[in-house]
């Protein structure tokens, strides 16, 4: 998720969601919230089907997710 293309392409992915706000998106990282639970299985296997990595890191007050670029 490096270049410009890779993060509106996983950007496009999150907007399909309706209870996830992008917190911080920059090249190779990307941090959520998530308001349900529920979606979370459900985000990251779209963000994986749109061919990136994800390696979740979890804080007390929401849930993250990290994304390494095109793979």
């Amino acid at each position: 998720m490096q270049s410009t293309h890779c993060q509106a392409r996983v950007n496009a992915v999150i907007n399909t969601f309706e209870d996830v706000k992008i917190e911080r998106l920059e090249a190779g990282k990307l941090t959520v919230s998530i308001g349900r639970n529920e979606i979370e299985e459900e985000l990251l296997s779209a963000i994986t089907n749109a061919g990136y990595t994800v390696m979740a890191e979890r804080d007390e007050k929401s849930s993250n997710c990290t994304t390494g670029c095109c793979g």
